[in-house]
Order: structure tokens, then C-alpha cells, then sequence
């Protein structure tokens, strides 16, 4: 047993090490953080900025599978009678609200408060209006954005 006289030297490099590791281990956990917040919408924008190049390149039927999240949706299209490519077309072809495709900018996305999924906001073509799209996060699917 020691005592308050026997205790051990002071070892400065040993307090410099312990003190480094500290911060490191600080600013590990704070970087992660910020990781989490900055990325964890990532997938959904991802599938949102896969239909939007496929909306750019005029590939309107790859636009509709990944809407559908379905690339293989012309072998059964009888299960989109809901929202069948024709009514998309016109939604989303070129005469449709937003026009051509020529440029998109994904904004951010956020989760509602007890939502299934994220709404991800997209600038398209400049235009001061935004695209809202929802992101159903069980399945990917797309549809327009409720709020």
C-alpha cells in the first residue's frame, strides 16, 4: 500500500500521452457524429440522383424502374396500374412540369417526424421551385413527396 509520500514520480510524457489520446478519442467520436449526420440520407439520395440522371439522359423507362424500384417492370407491368409509364411519361417527360432534364442539383433530405420514408429536395434546370421526392425507405420506391 502507498501513501501520499510514496506515491509514483510524475511522469510528463506519460501525461502528454494520456492527454493526446484523450483528444483523439474526442475528436474521433465528434467526427463520427458529423459522419452520421452528413451521410445517414445517403442511399435515398442516391436513388434520387439515379433517376434524375436517367430523367437527364431521356431514358425514361430506367426512370420508371427506379421510381417503381423495379428495373424489371416491363415483365409485369400489370402491377402499376396505380401509376402505369404512360402517366409517368406525362409527368415526367418532356412536357411534363419540369420540362427537359438538363441539369439537377440534389439539395439535402430529411426525415419526417414518424415517417416511412425521406423527402429529398432537388433544384432542377435552375428553377426557383423545387422537386420534392419521397423515398420510401423499406423499398426505395419514389413517389411525390406528401409535404
Amino acid at each position: 500500500m502507498s501513501t501520499l509520500f510514496q506515491a509514483p514520480t510524475y511522469d510528463p510524457a506519460r501525461e502528454r500521452r494520456r492527454k493526446r489520446v484523450a483528444a483523439i478519442v474526442i475528436l474521433a467520436a465528434v467526427l463520427a457524429v458529423v459522419i452520421f449526420f452528413r451521410f445517414h440520407n445517403w442511399p435515398y439520395e442516391r436513388v434520387v440522383h439515379n433517376f434524375f440522371q436517367a430523367l437527364q439522359q431521356q431514358d425514361y423507362e430506367k426512370a420508371y424502374g427506379i421510381w417503381m424500384h423495379d428495373p424489371d417492370w416491363k415483365q409485369h407491368p400489370d402491377r402499376y396500374q396505380k401509376y402505369p409509364f404512360g402517366e409517368f411519361h406525362v409527368d415526367w417527360g418532356p412536357g411534363g412540369e419540369w420540362g427537359l432534364i438538363k441539369e439537377y442539383q440534389i439539395d439535402g433530405a430529411v426525415r419526417p417526424k414518424n415517417g416511412s420514408g425521406v423527402i429529398v429536395q432537388v433544384t432542377v434546370n435552375h428553377r426557383a421551385d423545387k422537386a420534392r421526392i419521397w423515398v420510401e425507405k423499406k423499398d426505395k420506391t419514389l413517389t411525390f413527396s406528401p409535404y
